[in-house]
């Protein structure tokens, strides 16, 4: 499996990287989805304005999984950062060989280097978080804070269960 590589999504992969949002929102995410949302941000990003997609699989074809990243700025300061705004395997292959979530941060990492941007990068869900935390510790280092949800929806206690189970 070696020959798994990421590379520069284009505009032939919309409907593809379209079908793994869905997917990674029925997976993680926390309020409703909106394809007309969605849309124009993954768009850009495979049109290379203020974004770019890294996606593994054929031009086209099916994808095995997909990172989404944006150019934007802080609010206290004109300079651009690359903002992660999803990294996503599909569930089938995620225990497969090949290392594809590393290889998705290693494309983050060279995105960051080419663009000479700081890249921010974290994870926002409760989903298997202690693997994705030590990856992201080899392949970024040390975290420089953390993230926090309350849901005024749910009672604090079934929080605390998910948090514990995760």
């Amino acid at each position: 499996m070696d020959n798994i590589s990421v590379r520069v999504g284009t505009l032939d992969d919309l409907d593809q990287v379209m079908r793994l949002a869905q997917m990674m929102h029925e997976e993680i995410g926390i309020t409703s989805f909106n394809p007309s949302l969605v849309l124009p941000g993954i768009y850009s990003a495979l049109q290379q304005e203020r974004g770019l997609m890294g996606v593994i699989g054929p031009i086209g074809g099916e994808l095995e999984g997909a990172v989404l990243l944006t150019i934007g700025k802080l609010f206290y300061s004109d300079d651009d950062v690359l903002e992660e705004k999803g990294v996503f395997i599909r569930p089938d292959l995620r225990m497969a060989k090949g290392g594809r979530a590393g290889k998705l941060c290693d494309f983050c990492k060279q995105a960051a280097d080419a663009l000479e941007m700081p890249l921010m990068i974290g994870i926002q869900n409760d989903v298997r978080t202690e693997g994705k935390r030590r990856l992201y510790e080899r392949k970024f280092g040390a975290p420089v804070g953390f993230q926090f949800l309350y849901d005024p929806r749910k009672p604090h206690e079934e929080q605390q269960e998910q948090h514990e189970a995760a």
